[in-house]
């Protein structure tokens, strides 16, 4: 029966087993700062957002699988706060087992106590974020990013903090000097890092994009994209750059657009005025969106 018991523990995750109260003898609130440092079982609705939180993009439909997970073995692994006074907790990493959390309307989450500041809280968030495998090239980018501009690390300490080689953390970091546009349709999976990889190497954004479009609209392969790439830089005449070029007076335009759709937009023109507006959408349910906010 012991045996039995055990395991019925176990299977209700690491929720369970810090609820016990034979287990869990420091969690008390009234044990002041002996919480820090220790795994505690806190009130969901005394813990905020992280403000430094890298992540910008996060799947409905994995937060769901979370969630439904969470519902059936609890938090196996403990998010981690920061305290900032009497029942109140900053999030510092573990942002969506928070969300999922919240949305399957749990009152406690486990969660690791630690003292920390801005820079650290920063620090910690980007990094634990990083590490993640659901993280598309460019949040990736941004994050390095962030902790070489906010946190003062050369490209050699950055490579040490996240374990990466220091040529993959350039690799990332390059992505950024990318056309807007090509950064949102990487974000939105319509290119690959490889596709970017290869384009970077083209330092005119017009013939950039004009290879992005090529890429997207034939499904080009990161291989024959490398090969494109070398093509144009041989034989600068294989793109025509002026039927490319946006008209100054459209870069308003495109800013009404791109803030209304909140995606990369272009608009393309020929001589005579004709032309196109492209507006890239990751699925269907972002398009309909749209549909609903062009009726409102």
């Amino acid at each position: 029966m012991a045996k039995s018991a055990k395991k019925m523990a176990l299977g209700k995750g690491l929720s369970a087993i810090l609820n016990d109260p034979d287990i869990q003898n420091n969690a008390s609130e009234d044990a002041g700062n002996t919480i820090l440092g220790n795994v505690i079982e806190i009130p969901l609705d005394q813990i905020t957002e992280n403000p430094f939180q890298p992540r910008t993009n996060f799947n409905e439909e994995k937060l769901r699988e979370l969630a439904t997970s969470i519902r059936e073995l609890g938090v196996v692994q403990p998010i981690t706060v920061r305290k900032m006074g009497v029942n109140n907790y900053q999030l510092v990493a573990g942002e969506r087992r928070f969300r999922a959390s919240k949305s399957i309307q749990l009152e406690t989450i486990p969660a690791y106590v630690r003292t920390a500041n801005d820079q650290e809280s920063l620090e910690m968030a980007l990094v634990e974020n990083i590490q993640r495998q659901d993280l598309d090239p460019i949040e990736i980018a941004l994050s390095y990013q962030r902790l070489i501009d906010e946190i003062k690390l050369t490209q050699n300490q950055l490579s040490e903090r996240v374990g990466k080689k220091r040529s993959t953390v350039s690799n990332y970091l390059r992505l950024l000097k990318l056309d807007p546009i090509i950064q949102t349709g990487m974000r939105d999976g319509f290119v690959s890092m490889g596709h970017g990889r290869a384009l970077i190497n083209i330092e005119d954004t017009n013939i950039q994009l004009s290879i992005y479009e090529k890429i997207v609209a034939k499904g080009l392969s990161v291989r024959a994209t490398e090969e494109l790439v070398k093509k144009t830089k041989s034989e600068p005449e294989v793109f025509d750059i002026k039927a490319n070029e946006t008209p100054e007076i459209q870069s308003e335009w495109i800013a009404h657009f791109q803030a209304f759709f909140d995606t990369g937009v272009k608009i393309k023109t020929n001589a005579g005025g004709k032309g196109t507006v492209q507006i890239p959408f990751k699925n269907l349910k972002t398009l309909q969106s749209w549909v609903e906010k062009l009726k409102q």
